[in-house]
């Protein structure tokens, strides 16, 4: 007879799963499935339990695709929010954004929970044979034509505006963002042992594509560090809350009143990364390079910038073929 499916939960409690049973409700799947996440998407939690509020009642062998389109529908027609502190209870603050939903949202929503049921068929708790419902859901088409990155004189303004933050590691983070092309999710779960200011690199374990990646650091980011560095470089959190530094300060706020007083319209904190790579492009960098620093599986994601280095491309086929005749 097979052994119990079993999930450690955050205090240490061991919990059974049933095996080849759908009757386990979508939120306790969800619960066991996030009692055993190593990942480092901070956005998950936040996900997972949108999920457990729009179908957590259902049992696993009831949800259908169509339970996860109704829900996706109605999330892509309300308008974009992002995370803004607690309030005095403790309970999140969400704020909404003039925009809607980007499709790209919209599609982070989904893989989450398929993630989950891709879990349950791994971990034997769905019953055999039963229908993935995330397998069925179309992606949004996402617009990535348009690539925003900064200008020289929007940089400066930014950086300056970040300098005199009330929070003073805005600098440091958006600075880490711009040199080294990191997501907002590495960055937010970069830990201090992860920290190696002596051969200027830090480790972020592993890309959202699962591949172990380290990133290098110029000076300014090194000296930034060593402002903040504790006595013992442990697993607290570069970016974490002052009295809780195992958790991920939000910071949401505090880069929304930089971007005002910068006054940049129609920019977003991942839009840091395409500037981070239009700068190595036009200063010379091969998309193979700037593939490699972003974590890009695949030249097709590093094309968007090609046009930026169509100088260098220039400059190599007249080195190296320029004389013939």
């Amino acid at each position: 007879m097979a052994e119990p499916v079993t999930t450690t939960t955050n205090d240490g409690a061991t919990a059974a799963l049933p095996m080849r049973d759908g009757s386990i409700t979508i939120a306790a799947l969800i619960d066991h499935y996030m009692a055993q996440y190593a990942g480092r998407d901070c956005t998950r939690v936040q996900r997972l339990g949108w999920w457990a509020r729009q179908i957590g009642a259902h049992r696993l062998d009831e949800v259908t695709d169509d339970h996860l389109h109704i829900a996706l529908e109605t999330l892509a027609d309300r308008s974009a929010r992002y995370y803004a502190g607690k309030d005095a209870d403790g309970q999140p603050i969400y704020r909404a954004k003039r925009k809607p939903m980007a499709p790209a949202t919209v599609n982070r929503y989904a893989a989450s929970i398929s993630a989950v049921f891709t879990w349950s068929i791994r971990k034997r708790v769905a019953p055999k044979g039963w229908d993935h419902p995330g397998r069925r859901i179309e992606r949004k088409p996402e617009n990535n034509d348009r690539t925003r990155f900064l200008s020289d004189d929007e940089r400066v303004r930014l950086l300056a505006a970040c300098k005199a933050s009330k929070w003073p590691r805005l600098y440091l983070i958006v600075l880490l963002a711009l040199t080294t092309g990191a997501r907002k999710g590495e960055l937010l779960g970069l830990r201090w042992c992860d920290v190696d200011l002596a051969r200027q690199l830090v480790h972020v374990g592993r890309t959202k594509n699962g591949d172990p990646k380290a990133l290098p650091l110029v000076p300014a980011v090194v000296a930034e560090l060593e402002r903040f560095k504790p006595e013992r470089q442990g697993p607290e959190l570069v970016f974490g809350k002052a009295k809780a530094p195992t958790l991920p300060y939000a910071f949401e706020g505090r880069w929304h009143e930089a971007m005002r007083a910068a006054k940049l319209r129609d920019f977003c904190f991942h839009a840091l990364r395409h500037s981070c790579a239009s700068l190595l492009a036009q200063n010379g960098a091969t998309l193979l390079e700037i593939g490699d620093l972003l974590g890009h599986r695949q030249i097709a994601m590093t094309k968007r910038y090609s046009h930026l280095a169509a100088g260098h491309r220039t400059a190599l086929v007249n080195r190296v073929l320029g004389d013939l005749r």
